[in-house]
C-alpha cells in the first residue's frame, strides 16, 4: 500500500467540501472511512452537505498533519459523490465508521450517532495531490 492510502486509512478527519446553492463552497470536517478506492462518510438526509450534493455532486477533500517541518504531511483531492440511500447497507457501512473511531458500539454517543445516520456519502476520488515538509 502507498504513502497516501495509508494515511488516509489512519488518520481521523477528513475536510469535507461542497457547493451550496449561492455557489460558495460548504466545508466540514467528517468522520469517514477510505477502502483504498473509495471514501465513504456516514450523515443524515437532513444535512447541509446532503441538501448541496444533491444540487452538485461534485466534492474536494483534504486530510492533512502536522505544523512543524518534517513531520507535514497532506492528501487532498477531488472526486464524485453517491448518496447512498439504502438503510441496510448504509447502516452497514456506519458501523464500520463509528468502529474506527469507538471500541465499541454499546458506547452510547456510538449507538446514539449510528441511529442519526440514515444514508452514507461514497466519494469516488477522480484527482489526488499531497504535500510534505
Amino acid at each position: 500500500m502507498n504513502k497516501r492510502d495509508e494515511f488516509l486509512k489512519t488518520q481521523k478527519i477528513l475536510r469535507l467540501s461542497t457547493i451550496d446553492k449561492n455557489n460558495f463552497p460548504h466545508i466540514t470536517p467528517v468522520w469517514y472511512i477510505f477502502s483504498g478506492r473509495k471514501i465513504y462518510i456516514g450523515t443524515d438526509t437532513k444535512s447541509q452537505k446532503i441538501k448541496n450534493l444533491e444540487k452538485n455532486n461534485h466534492v474536494s477533500f483534504c486530510v492533512d498533519v502536522g505544523v512543524n517541518a518534517p513531520n507535514i504531511y497532506g492528501v487532498m483531492g477531488q472526486g464524485i459523490a453517491n448518496i447512498i440511500l439504502e438503510i441496510p447497507k448504509a447502516k452497514k457501512i456506519a458501523k464500520k465508521i463509528l468502529l474506527k473511531y469507538f471500541k465499541t458500539l454499546e458506547n452510547k454517543s456510538a449507538k446514539q450517532l449510528l441511529e442519526d445516520t440514515d444514508c452514507i456519502i461514497e466519494i469516488i476520488p477522480q484527482k489526488y495531490s499531497k504535500w510534505s515538509y
